[in-house]
């Protein structure tokens, strides 16, 4: 017994490092590959031999290290929030973009620059964890408004919902006030406005909100058996939730500050990160952190160069991956699970 744990534990370790190769692999080639292409010699120079002096120094620092790094943390953040909503809920639907958490914190956005467009990209920030949460709280609400209660494809349903009402809201604002073309980012979702004050945004709030998951990693491990197991261990559920729940919103509302609406991260790789991983949430969100982080770094790759030297909206590239993987997880649940 102990043998074949310590070999799972082992299996589970070797995975994860691959996973960290590869996406340090995947940095490398999105530093590399761009408007203009840029050897990796090069890129290695530039970060540790940096020459202000030289073009392709500048535009590897300035530009594409804080991109890349972006798109990793995004990813990570976003895939760290679809663990902890679907633990939580029960819901293998549940994800930041399928609940409309993602449209919530963009609607905030819209708000903020319509109505104070100087403000900060802190502000900016917390606004968006404020939409978040507006967000989560309407879903809720709208999915238990029907005497059979709250089921996985109902919460689905009432996020779709209320996601879209958001996002038309959206639109309509930033028509009115001739915002189309700065939210067309947000909407879309993409990572090339990200610069070295993004990247702090997204470490600080970042930070906080990982070191949230962590805490309750073996909490929603036991919550995701059932509450009434959970709260026959003793655990205090409803704080668990509201650390959740606090986790989710920092986590989505720094990434959608930074990157706008960027679908299915939350939905995919907590799915594939449980299929490797086991159901153990101590293992499963820091796998779904590197997960997430490859996923999105890749997709932004392809979004530069599936159009060069047009650039591809990332948020289409991750849809394209995950609308079939949501149909099949919905076909899957039933009307009545």
């Amino acid at each position: 017994m102990i043998a074949a744990i310590t070999h799972s534990r082992l299996l589970k370790t070797i995975i994860n490092i691959v996973a960290i190769v590869a996406l340090i692999f995947s940095i490398g080639i999105s530093v590399s590959y761009g408007a203009v292409d840029i050897n990796l010699s090069t890129v290695w120079q530039a970060i540790f031999q940096f020459d202000s002096s030289l073009t392709s120094h500048q535009v590897i620092q300035e530009l594409r290290l804080p991109r890349a790094f972006g798109a990793a943390l995004v990813g990570a953040f976003l895939a760290v929030s679809g663990a902890i909503m679907q633990g939580m809920t029960r819901n293998p639907l549940a994800s930041p973009s399928i609940m409309g958490v993602t449209n919530g914190a963009a609607f905030t956005l819209v708000i903020m620059l319509a109505f104070f467009p100087n403000v900060s990209n802190i502000v900016l920030t917390l606004a968006s964890f404020a939409g978040a949460g507006i967000a989560v709280v309407l879903v809720f609400l709208v999915g238990s408004y029907s005497s059979s209660g709250l089921t996985p494809v109902k919460l689905a349903l009432a996020g779709v919902a209320i996601g879209t009402l958001l996002s038309s809201i959206s639109s309509i604002i930033s028509l009115h006030f001739q915002l189309e073309k700065q939210m067309s980012f947000w909407f879309a979702g993409g990572l090339a406005g990200t610069n070295w004050t993004s990247i702090q945004i997204l470490l600080i709030s970042g930070g906080i909100g990982l070191f949230l998951a962590l805490v309750i990693a073996k909490s929603i491990t036991i919550l995701s058996l059932g509450e009434d197991i959970a709260s026959g261990l003793g655990q205090n559920n409803l704080l668990i939730k509201v650390l959740g729940i606090i986790a989710v919103l920092v986590l989505t509302g720094a990434a959608v500050s930074i990157a706008g609406t960027v679908g299915f991260i939350g939905l995919i790789i907590p799915h594939i990160t449980r299929f490797m991983m086991g159901t153990d949430y101590r293992w499963i969100i820091p796998s779904s952190a590197i997960f997430g982080a490859l996923l999105l770094v890749l997709a932004d790759v392809v979004a530069r160069l599936i159009n060069a030297p047009f650039e591809t909206p990332v948020g289409a590239i991750t849809s394209l991956i995950g609308v079939p993987f949501f149909l099949y997880l919905a076909r899957g649940s039933g009307g009545g699970k």
